[in-house]
């Protein structure tokens, strides 16, 4: 059985089984829990049976809500072809791949759907582990209702009135077989339980550190809507020559963006949000809390996690002087951007190690900006956009531009805000110590 990178203690695979009735954010959960994973290098993949079953019908059969009532013959069919299509892709994953996190979303929402899964995990040496999203609370799932049906595949082209109405027949339907997980009926099993996203969670047989690293990361979680804006600090004095790290101020045009800023932001927020309060983070260094010395919200926090890359011995040099003094060092680093380490200094792989205390509080606020450095902004968008590692040290994130993110079921929406205020590029191609960037778009 494969070895879970961040950890050395135990080999053991785990899916993770979601259970739950239709709009309770069980497939945002699914794309969280597999992009933490996969951001900290644990193998990890979702199967939405959704999908399979989609794939499998085409256009053939339209799917409205009486396609999943309990007496729909044809309907409960197509349902088991998707949910065994999902099973058997994950099982061969699981041996092919070194799969070590899967999870199946779907609504598993009866025990003998729920024993079977079990059954063929404990044959295969998976440890099951059920994670149910259970939800009463109407303004909670309406929400979650009006975002599946603006990503879901299967609402995307249909009327607003007819996919609010069908969902909600869709839901009723489901709830005439649907079983929740129980403690007294369910003592043997490995399960966690969230009532109302997070106001409770019940916890059951959590045995084994993977297992609890995945307990830890959803009770910090919440589905409400939600944005994050992202910003490197303004042009500083550092990035006019072309020197890596240290603590410099902002050049004049840094402090031209600084002023721009808040404007920005509310163009980002929208007329009928413009007045939404956001909380602001920043590193320790000068340049991010100039950056933020204009924005009108009260709360501002520094974080020393958010500073840059520790750049260890290089630090204040031009990436020609590293060519120059340190060449095995510029060459390991273009070989293996993500996992080299500067001499006294750190790797792409210690800056998330760093970040991920800042991840879980992220996961547990609401609208955020986090004005920070050109790695550490890298990294958190690798996470929020499910970016492997190994790419993201190549990510193109210019300064003097606002990225907005909004995590979805199905995604997350990105928009970017340039400013109208140049700024010199501090990208480095593989391969060249200058500075600059042909076409290599922002990620």
């Amino acid at each position: 059985m494969p070895v879970y990178s961040i950890s050395h203690v135990e080999n053991v695979r785990v899916c993770v089984v979601m259970v739950g009735l239709p709009a309770r954010g069980k497939s945002l959960i699914s794309q969280k829990i597999v992009r933490y994973l996969s951001w900290l290098s644990i193998n990890s993949k979702c199967f939405n049976v959704g999908n399979y079953r989609r794939e499998l019908l085409k256009d053939d059969i339209p799917i409205d809500a009486n396609f999943f009532h309990p007496d729909n013959i044809d309907g409960l069919k197509y349902r088991q072809q998707a949910i065994d299509g999902a099973i058997e892709d994950m099982m061969r994953w699981f041996s092919d791949e070194n799969g070590v996190v899967g999870i199946l979303d779907a609504t598993n929402s009866t025990r003998e759907r729920r024993e079977m899964i079990l059954k063929l995990c404990r044959e295969n040496y998976i440890e099951p582990m059920f994670l149910e999203s259970w939800c009463d609370d109407d303004e909670l799932i309406l929400q979650n209702i009006l975002d599946v049906k603006t990503t879901s595949p299967d609402y995307i082209t249909k009327p607003n009135e007819f996919a609010m109405n069908d969902f909600l027949t869709r839901i009723k339907n489901y709830e005439k077989s649907y079983e929740t997980m129980d403690s007294t009926l369910d003592s043997d099993l490995t399960f966690i339980k969230l009532v109302n996203v997070n106001s409770q969670i019940i916890l059951n047989r959590i045995e084994s550190y993977l297992e609890s690293r995945i307990v830890y990361y959803v009770m910090n979680l919440h589905i409400k809507p939600r944005c994050i804006w992202l910003s490197r600090h303004g042009e500083s004095e550092f990035n006019l020559t072309g020197q890596i790290g240290g603590d410099a101020n902002l050049s004049e045009r840094g402090w031209r963006y600084a002023k721009k800023l808040p404007e920005l932001v509310v163009k980002s927020l929208g007329e009928e949000h413009k007045h939404t309060n956001l909380t602001v983070w920043t590193s320790t260094l000068k340049r991010t809390q100039q950056t933020a010395s204009f924005l009108p919200y009260k709360k501002k926090l520094q974080w020393k996690a958010l500073d840059e890359l520790d750049a260890g011995e290089c630090d204040g040099m031009t990436y020609e002087e590293i060519e120059q003094t340190f060449p095995e060092d510029f060459k390991a680093r273009d070989d293996n951007k993500y996992e080299y380490r500067y001499r006294g200094g750190e790797s792409y792989r210690d800056i998330v190690i760093r970040l991920e205390p800042i991840i879980m509080e992220l996961e547990r606020q609401e609208n955020i900006l986090i004005i920070t450095h050109q790695a550490v902004l890298r990294c958190l968008y690798a996470y929020f956009m499910n970016v492997p590692q190994e790419e993201s040290p190549w990510m193109s994130i210019p300064l003097h531009t606002l990225i907005k993110l909004e995590p979805r079921a199905y995604s997350t929406l990105v928009t970017r805000i340039k400013a109208d205020i140049p700024a010199v590029s501090t990208y480095k191609e593989k391969g060249t110590s200058q500075l600059g960037e042909a076409e290599s778009p922002l990620l």
